[in-house]
């Protein structure tokens, strides 16, 4: 429909020259229409959560009883993702519920890559925490490039890897039938991303455990895979991968980094030369242009792959 037909037939609908509107997913969209106090939504396993958040809230804007009437099909043809955001929006229905609900969407959909290393724009696109971390990298980079005679630092010492991203085939996490409330799930995630030593990990481990009961295996490797974070920052893998019985450490992307003359790297080149059987490190050509990485041979849990990372930083 043409912007002025849509505007008349609203204009009607809010005026009571007719008592039924038919209508697409743009009804969604801010309209405040008090006398409105029933919607019925059409194959509601097929909207997304914000959606389904934002259709119900276009009755009850006034103060008589509203009703939101949902129609899916037999529950056996409901996705997995799909019967989770009936379930989010079936369970949530108070007022100012935004962002309890945005979680339960994070959970269900999955946070995705959004701080890559390409990430660029401005502070009020991407938020303040992810413009001071670019801000941070920039900082770091022009240390060891063009300001390098400024900042003599001992390089021996210096984190080169901020973040380290870790891709697996291995099950780890909180499983629903160890934690079956999805916004405690999150909040355990966002906890366990804070964490900053082994001290802290421990104490965790114990509250988790005095709280849920003995940890399955899932969450034992994920509390190993931050493990395998702490050490690959000391290594210098910016990336891990833990699949078909391998562990890959991708090494810091700008060959041209410090890192590269540290006793760190020397210490790693040493190992690997006295350990041809367990690992080997080679170049590989990648979108972004050649990487340099290690690879570990036989890794069949995530405590075999810990245990490889330690063996290099206790090398000597």
């Amino acid at each position: 429909m043409k912007e002025k037909a849509l505007e008349i037939i609203m204009m009607q609908f809010y005026s009571n020259q007719f008592d039924l509107l038919l209508a697409t997913s743009i009804i969604e969209s801010g309209l405040d229409i008090p006398n409105a106090n029933t919607i019925i939504i059409n194959q509601a396993d097929r909207f997304g959560l914000a959606q389904l958040h934002q259709l119900r809230g276009r009755v009850g804007r006034s103060e008589r009883q509203s009703y939101a009437y949902l129609l899916i099909p037999p529950k056996h043809k409901l996705t997995p993702q799909g019967e989770k955001r009936l379930q989010a929006i079936e369970a949530i229905e108070d007022l100012g519920v935004g962002f309890i609900l945005a979680t339960h969407d994070l959970e269900i959909r999955g946070a995705g890559d959004l701080l890559g290393g390409e990430q660029s724009g401005f502070i009020n696109d991407i938020g303040f925490e992810t413009y001071q971390k670019i801000l941070n990298e920039a900082i770091e980079e022009l240390k060891e490039t063009e300001f390098k005679n400024l900042f003599n630092e001992d390089i021996n010492n210096k984190e080169f890897v901020k973040e380290v991203t870790v891709d697996t085939d291995f099950s780890i996490m909180f499983p629903d039938d160890f934690v079956n409330n999805i916004t405690e799930r999150l909040s355990l995630y966002t906890q366990l991303n804070t964490l900053k030593s082994e001290t802290e990990l421990e104490v965790f481990d114990r509250d988790l455990t005095d709280r849920f009961g003995a940890l399955p295996i899932q969450v034992v490797d994920l509390l190993d895979s931050v493990r395998i974070k702490w050490l690959a920052t000391k290594l210098g893998f910016d990336k891990i991968v833990m699949k078909q019985g391998k562990l890959i450490g991708y090494f810091v992307r700008d060959q041209n980094s410090l890192f590269y003359q540290s006793d760190h790297f020397t210490r790693i080149l040493n190992y690997v030369q006295a350990n041809p059987k367990l690992c080997s490190i080679k170049e590989k050509q990648m979108r972004q242009g050649l990487r340099l990485l290690m690879s570990f041979k036989n890794i069949n849990t995530v405590q075999e792959g810990l245990k490889s990372l330690k063996l290099i930083l206790d090398y000597n």
